[in-house]
């Protein structure tokens, strides 16, 4: 890639929708998806190489004067060491190579390229005092697809210092890159890291930042894709309209439960004020609870989109070198709490999501909700039909229960008891990455009955309903054999189509 460099308003006239501008302000989730995927360029913005510049020439300056965490003392416990003149470039290497100690396994492309991307940005907040040749590199790689490797393993969530660090020694030409060696060029020129930039360069989260975007905008769309589900199991049981009606939720006007009870309108095509049943009177939990159990995990996705604005456009850095005053700050505002707390709260949330699909399935398994037979069975004498997506749901639901432990809870006292408190904000985002094909899997179990249950009771909903696509789209892909045989492609097939429900959803198709 040239080094090219680009202000917001270039990009929107010359009208890239392939390109991203890094400018450390406006940068978002859906852009750390786009680098991360690879379906975008990264451009530093014109003001915010003018800020990386200003900061890297403030961080010198400060650093010839006087003492400066990492840049000429030790770092941890060793704050109070000092680093003899003579031997302060050396310092940058030697920092690098001794925290590039991350372990585990490689961690994939995806969630590498999201970390440089992440970081790339966050060094463009102007805070880093980091040469801005490294923002330059970081560009160039996600550009033409190559990344370093990384390990998985090496942050309690005061800081990615071990990945970070592996990048480093790989931008210092110290370390591989992934890709050059499949013929695709472009790997950044070595950069010549000194005591001036290991710390700047590592003092981040961009690793659990990008780990933490990529998860909420996959399982974002995938409660969005639930809903879609549960309306045509609601169909396959002559559901209630009545829970989604507007007064219910005018009375008690929570945001994501309203919103959510107007969109399952849509979908179905009902009324505001739909005209009570003739037959059940209340559903099951699954039906009449959907708008106050999803409602939650859209609200808690909000939040967890909130902090993660901050921190992927926050100068975070410690310490953090103002231009403006000519110092640096010591501090400890890389400390995670605010995004440990919100992943957490946002796992718990989609885990009752989850559950509230297999109560739907096993609605859908009952006789007296569908008026078929047992399991969703064929007219063979004790056929078992769909009865063991009840059980492979609930294990799928036992991995998903198990990722939403809630990892703040963690402790961790480190460096000579000097860091004395861990958020795991780390664990955290790859708990919430890891729930993701679980939680697929236990959805597309819900989708396989309900698109059976429809089938056997030959309901077609309109088909310029959103549902009806949704019905339509699943049934051109999913076998209708009722006979008894093995499930497991189906569900598979199911939990690959939630995508497309997902642009049903929002009203995209």
């Amino acid at each position: 890639m040239s080094s090219r460099i680009v202000d917001a308003a270039d990009a929107m006239v010359s009208g890239s929708s392939d390109l991203v501008v890094l400018d450390g302000v406006g940068f978002g989730v859906a852009d750390v998806v786009r680098l991360a995927d690879g379906d975008a360029r990264p451009v530093p913005g014109t003001d915010a190489m003018k800020r990386a510049t200003e900061s890297w020439d403030a961080a010198r300056q400060i650093a010839a004067t006087g003492r400066v965490y990492g840049r000429s003392t030790g770092v941890g416990a060793n704050r109070n060491e000092d680093v003899p003149t003579e031997a302060a470039a050396e310092h940058g290497l030697r920092l690098l190579r001794s925290h590039a100690g991350a372990i585990g396994d490689e961690l994939p492309a995806r969630e590498v390229r999201a970390m440089l991307a992440v970081r790339a940005n966050q060094l463009l907040a102007g805070g880093a005092g980091l040469r801005p040749t490294v923002v330059t590199a970081l560009c160039e790689a996600l550009e033409s697809g190559v990344y370093p490797v990384v390990n998985e393993f090496g942050s309690v969530g005061t800081g990615d210092i071990a990945a970070l660090a592996q990048v480093g020694l790989a931008l210092a030409g110290e370390r591989p890159w992934r890709g050059a060696e499949h013929g695709l060029s472009g790997v950044p020129e070595p950069q010549p890291l000194d005591n001036n930039d290991a710390l700047a360069l590592i003092s981040s989260n961009a690793l659990t930042l990008g780990q933490s975007a990529l998860a909420l905008h996959e399982l974002r769309g995938l409660i969005g894709a639930t809903q879609v589900v549960g309306a045509l199991s609601l169909l396959a049981v002559d559901g209630s309209h009545e829970p989604f009606a507007a007064p219910v939720h005018a009375a008690r006007p929570h945001r994501g439960s309203t919103e959510v009870a107007r969109r399952m309108r849509e979908l179905i095509g009902a009324a505001d004020r739909p005209t009570p049943p003739l037959g059940r009177i209340q559903d099951p939990y699954g039906f009449r609870c959907l708008p106050q159990i999803h409602g939650p995990a859209h609200d808690a996705a909000d939040a967890l989109e909130e902090v993660l604005a901050i921190e992927i456009n926050a100068a975070a850095e410690n310490p953090f070198i103002s231009a403006e005053d000519m110092t640096a700050y010591h501090h400890g505002g890389f400390y995670q709490a605010q995004l440990a707390l919100a992943l957490d709260h946002f796992r718990l949330a989609l885990t009752q999501v989850a559950r509230l699909s297999t109560s739907r399935l096993s609605s859908l398994n009952e006789p007296a909700f569908t008026r078929l037979k047992p399991f969703l069975a064929d007219s063979e004498p004790a056929s078992s039909g769909v009865m063991i997506l009840e059980y492979a749901a609930a294990a799928a639901l036992g991995d998903l229960r198990a990722f939403s432990a809630p990892a703040s809870l963690g402790h961790a006292v480190l460096s000579r008891g000097v860091e004395e408190q861990a958020s795991f904000a780390s664990l955290a985002a790859r708990q919430t990455l890891r729930a993701c094909r679980a939680y697929r899997l236990v959805v597309g179990c819900e989708l396989v009955a309900a698109v059976r249950a429809l089938r056997q009771r030959d309901l077609r909903p309109d088909p310029e309903l959103p549902v009806g696509r949704a019905l339509e789209l699943a049934e051109a892909v999913l076998d209708e054999d009722p006979a008894d045989r093995p499930l497991t492609d189906d569900v598979t097939a199911a939990a690959g189509l939630l995508d497309r429900f997902t642009e049903i959803w929002r009203g995209n198709t």
